[in-house]
């Protein structure tokens, strides 16, 4: 298979870690796998469930794909692009080994679509899982971390080192997953998303100059939490500022 590396393509090649990562699927009753390439993924997940289908954008890789699992539904689009509702679940859980490049968008996309995917468990680059999974109070905490875990409890499951992939990535890989929660947001998902970005876009100030010009701000009475840096709030602080702000 040739490598396109405008997909950011690593391929993984241990068959031990597909098992590992699909045996750490809770819910399998329907599996949307992200990016399959070269099916590696595929092969495990075909074994525990019926109900699966892959995207993948490399027309080159479907080809592929559909040799090898005879019967298996692939969708030949952008997953960033692709509309979640198309699949026909109601509630589905998503597998993959995604490429790092665009990882962040993935995130967002699932994010925007939580009231349907219930489950992540995916391969991240190491640094970016970090992120995802670290909580306040943590340099590692940031928009992706307050973002996701808004919707869904994080914990990464284990690491991966380069040698598992071919070709051999320059970074150390995580996989996590990822966990619908009870949370209820209470506030307008847009302007919560505003709210964190521009706490964190000026993450040494602490948040009464960092949100400065929001004309609202002094409606927030607590004191301690204007003192606080972006790093230091809660998913719930955000939450009540994006209230008291917007």
């Amino acid at each position: 298979m040739k490598l396109k590396k405008k997909y950011g393509q690593h391929f993984l090649i241990n068959d031990l870690i597909s098992a590992d990562i699909v045996s750490s699927i809770k819910k399998k009753t329907a599996i949307l796998e992200i990016g399959p390439g070269g099916g590696a993924l595929t092969k495990e997940l075909i074994k525990v469930t019926k109900n699966i289908k892959v995207i993948e954008i490399d027309r080159d890789l479907n080809l592929v794909l559909s040799e090898r699992f005879p019967g298996l539904e692939i969708i030949n689009e952008d997953f960033i692009n692709y509309e979640l509702t198309k699949t026909g679940w109601k509630k589905f859980s998503i597998c993959g080994n995604f490429p790092y490049n665009i990882s962040t968008q993935i995130l967002f996309k699932i994010v925007e679509n939580n009231n349907l995917v219930h489950e992540v468990v995916g391969m991240f680059q190491k640094e970016v899982a970090e992120r995802i999974c670290s909580g306040p109070g943590s340099k590692k905490y940031g928009i992706p971390s307050v973002v996701v875990q808004a919707f869904y409890d994080c914990e990464i499951l284990f690491d991966v080192s380069n040698d598992n992939f071919k070709p051999k990535p320059n970074v150390l890989s995580s996989v996590i997953r990822l966990t619908k929660n009870k949370k209820k947001l209470n506030c307008k998902y847009d302007d919560f998303l505003r709210i964190v970005k521009v706490s964190f876009s000026k993450r040494r100030k602490k948040i009464k100059n960092a949100l400065k010009n929001f004309t609202k701000l002094n409606e927030v009475k607590d004191e301690l939490i204007l003192k606080k840096r972006a790093e230091e709030l809660t998913v719930n602080d955000y939450v009540m500022l994006t209230n008291r702000l917007l």
